[in-house]
């Protein structure tokens, strides 16, 4: 193989790793050459922009996991994924948005104080991820840790979870359109088009939800929704 043709395979295959990437499905994963881009500097392709000025974003995507699921193929211990917890849906995270792509890592304290953690507690499942979507996603909002840790409880507040979801005493099969389905059901505001339903290797592990800036309406999102999952079914494992 030519050496022109090794670059070109392995800039298409940089290519498919951005695209995976767009919602923060391998956010500890990027390589080091996104971490250098230009400040304010727009990427094609859906790719997220490191070191964007804050505010600079279009609407949130609230994304709450279905623990069962996401821990399934979580590497690490997490305590979310303790045995015994029986958590279903939590908060993964708030995240800043445009209508291609995302912003990541702005500028901003890295570390939030004990008093803004304070307002993380029981709206994450653990503070280490809490620090962890500070750093990566809220300092992209334009808003102070405890500001921000208040609008993704604002977020959660705001999606009710549907009945099909408290507290399933087994596992089940459905189809994305029948999560969304139920979601529509229990959310009259929320409609097609406003959210997606996540899955890996055939196991429903998240949905994700658009809302605005003000977090007072759901909004509409293609490229979340495209990316969304696409299998004929999936297996919904039930809390343990």
């Amino acid at each position: 193989m030519s050496a022109v043709a090794v670059f070109l395979a392995a800039l298409g295959n940089a290519a498919v790793a951005r695209d995976d990437c767009i919602l923060d499905n391998c956010a500890d994963q990027r390589p080091p050459v996104e971490q250098a881009r230009p400040q304010g500097e727009r990427s094609g392709g859906g790719e997220f922009r490191s070191g964007a000025p804050s505010r600079d974003f279009d609407f949130y995507v609230l994304a709450l996991s279905w623990s069962p699921g996401f821990c399934e193929y979580v590497e690490g211990a997490r305590d979310q994924c303790e045995p015994g917890k029986g958590l279903g849906f939590v908060v993964h995270g708030l995240w800043p948005q445009y209508e291609r792509g995302f912003p990541s890592d702005c500028a901003g304290p890295r570390s939030p104080s004990r008093i803004a953690l304070e307002r993380a507690n029981g709206v994450f499942p653990d503070e280490r991820l809490a620090r962890y979507e500070w750093r990566k996603h809220g300092t992209c909002s334009g808003k102070s840790p405890s500001d921000y840790f208040a609008d993704v409880a604002r977020a959660r507040e705001a999606v009710t979870i549907p009945p099909l979801f408290v507290k399933p005493k087994q596992a089940q099969t459905f189809t994305p359109i029948d999560i969304e389905r139920a979601f529509y059901d229990a959310n009259p505001r929320l409609r097609p088009g406003m959210m997606a339903v996540a899955c890996r290797r055939g196991v429903f592990e998240e949905v994700r939800i658009c809302l605005s800036k003000d977090l007072r309406e759901f909004r509409a999102c293609p490229e979340v929704v495209q990316r969304g999952c696409h299998n004929r079914e999936i297996s919904v494992p039930a809390p343990m």
